[in-house]
């Protein structure tokens, strides 16, 4: 695998360097968040980010948004010493794969990044139009009604998977495996937080044709 490690801890950066190209990765490496975008951005072909989150320029969810809002879908797995269940969670909604907290095991970090280059490739960016809803997965921009709204990376993906199926009621399980990363702890009332918060931010006129099918899931009304 190509990887960017992005760690301000210059120590923890040149062995995790020499481990993974013992290992026969190749990597290279960044002590603050713009050189890590820098080189996320320059074209490179990535297979993997490691990403900080303490870095001295900004944090790390901060890179990880401005790369997903930049269209990269570059799997990024967030390395901290925060654990708290609130920072795991603004870890994934900025658009993390996974999140792996310090101190940590050198073989469950590659273990993590063999389960990232198991996942099949990204499909090919589309615009997705139903109703009053127009998603660009390549900008990863959202407009209702021909007006932008700002979502989270759950809520860019929840809403991603009706409009791909309008008129499909799904699970909450098919919304759950499509929005988060496989063996993220989720309370049964997930989906209906997120949902929740979808239709708050789109305007009631649009959250209408998000609609709830009791006991079973939620359908995106066609037209």
């Amino acid at each position: 695998m190509h990887v960017l490690v992005v760690e301000d801890d210059a120590r923890l950066s040149r062995l995790l360097k020499r481990l993974l190209t013992q290992d026969r990765h190749v990597v290279e490496t960044a002590l603050t968040a713009e050189d890590g975008l820098e080189i996320a951005t320059s074209g490179t072909e990535l297979d993997a980010v490691i990403l900080d989150v303490g870095l001295p320029d900004r944090s790390g969810f901060d890179v990880a948004r401005l790369l997903r809002r930049n269209g990269s879908q570059v799997p990024i797995l967030m390395l901290t010493a925060r654990d708290a269940v609130s920072d795991r969670v603004e870890g994934l909604d900025a658009g993390a794969d996974d999140y792996l907290v310090k101190p940590f095991a050198y073989e469950e970090l590659l273990a993590r990044l063999r389960a990232l280059a198991r996942r099949p490739p990204t499909r090919k960016a589309v615009a997705l139009r139903s109703g009053p809803f127009e998603l660009d997965e390549a900008t990863r921009r959202v407009t209702v009604g021909g007006k932008p709204v700002d979502l989270s990376q759950r809520e860019f993906s929840i809403l991603e998977c009706l409009l791909r199926r309008p008129g499909q009621v799904l699970s909450r399980d098919q919304l759950l495996d499509y929005a988060w990363p496989y063996g993220v702890a989720l309370t049964p009332n997930t989906v209906e937080a997120y949902i929740h918060l979808l239709r708050e931010k789109v305007g009631n006129s649009a959250a209408v044709h998000i609609e709830t099918v009791r006991g079973v899931g939620y359908r995106l009304r066609e037209g």
